[in-house]
């Protein structure tokens, strides 16, 4: 026989020791550095088991790679397209300039509940002979920071707070602002087209603008397929109030929410890719066909001529 019956057994290579610790032999290594590693320096990872220093400069590295995404303008997006914040800097400052010019009128008129008495007020008021027949178009705007009485001003600036920060979250400042005054310009082109032009006392409020808002609040729930139980409460309650109360401007409401649901779906329907351009597209022609519209409207309107009177101890500002 050439070999012995009971070779003896051939002695086997040593166990490499841990990088870390490299009293301890072992027979398992990092599937990412191939450096060989004891069970308490390996971690788990998506492909076989990682060593402590690969999982550390993987996170680095993972970090880097995220700020880099977000300062280049990417990084997750809501369903408007705009960046995810919890700021709420537009809807306050919105807030802050209503309650200083309603302040600012309290002060000129020297009473809280006839404010409308002060010439910021009346300069300011959407009168529509003053606004077409004489050329005043600022007051498409002013008139959405003016407001009746202290009643009228807290019931609108909590509105404002309660839908504009949810909003303002979702849809991003830019597309916020465009939402809220497009609407309110939509508002007051509506009480010009079909409201009465020398209604007294004049429209004012930005409830215009706040069924704007409305209207969007309506759209996204529609298009998310969200529960419509507080929209639908919502609605209820603003319907009472509009054709409830007298004195309410119910042009004015309806033109705002009717804009304010155009815009919407401007906005949650442009294509994904190049998503901003179309949404501003959307956006400019809406703004313009209510511009046209307003222009329109003028052209056929009278010349007028207009003045401040003495009215109930204040200046009252009449057309004709």
């Amino acid at each position: 026989m050439n070999q012995p019956p009971n070779p003896a057994a051939q002695p086997q290579a040593a166990l490499p020791g841990c990088w870390w610790h490299p009293n301890r032999p072992t027979g398992l290594s990092c599937s990412r550095c191939g450096r060989p590693a004891c069970p308490d320096c390996l971690r788990e990872a998506p492909v076989g088991f990682h060593c402590t220093d690969c999982v550390h400069s993987g996170a680095q590295q993972q970090r880097r790679q995220q700020r880099g995404y977000q300062e280049a303008g990417f990084g997750q997006r809501t369903v408007f397209g705009a960046r995810l914040s919890q700021s709420v800097l537009v809807t306050q400052a919105i807030l802050a300039v209503n309650v200083l010019v309603f302040l600012i009128t309290v002060v000129q008129a020297g009473s809280l509940n006839d404010n409308e008495l002060s010439s910021l007020f009346q300069y300011g008021t959407l009168y529509g002979d003053a606004t077409l027949g004489h050329n005043e178009w600022w007051r498409v705007l002013t008139s959405g920071f003016l407001h009746f009485g202290p009643i009228h001003i807290a019931v609108n600036m909590f509105s404002l707070w309660m839908m504009g920060r949810s909003l303002e979250q979702v849809t991003g400042r830019g597309r916020y602002l465009a939402l809220y005054f497009v609407s309110m310009l939509g508002a007051s082109a509506a009480v010009l087209l079909f409201g009465d032009p020398a209604g007294f006392p004049g429209t004012a409020g930005a409830s215009g603008a706040l069924f704007g808002l409305m209207g969007a609040y309506a759209v996204t729930v529609l298009k998310l397929r969200l529960n419509p139980t507080g929209l639908i409460i919502t609605l209820a309650l603003n319907a009472f109030i509009t054709f409830g109360i007298p004195g309410i401007s119910i042009w004015a409401h309806a033109g705002g929410l009717v804009t304010g649901a155009l815009l919407t779906v401007a906005l949650l329907y442009a294509p994904q890719v190049n998503q901003a351009r179309y949404q501003a597209i959307g956006i400019a022609i809406i703004a313009v066909a209510i511009i046209g519209l307003i222009i329109y409207k003028g052209s056929q309107f009278p010349p007028e001529t207009c003045q401040f009177i003495q009215y109930r101890q204040g200046p009252y500002y009449t057309c004709g």
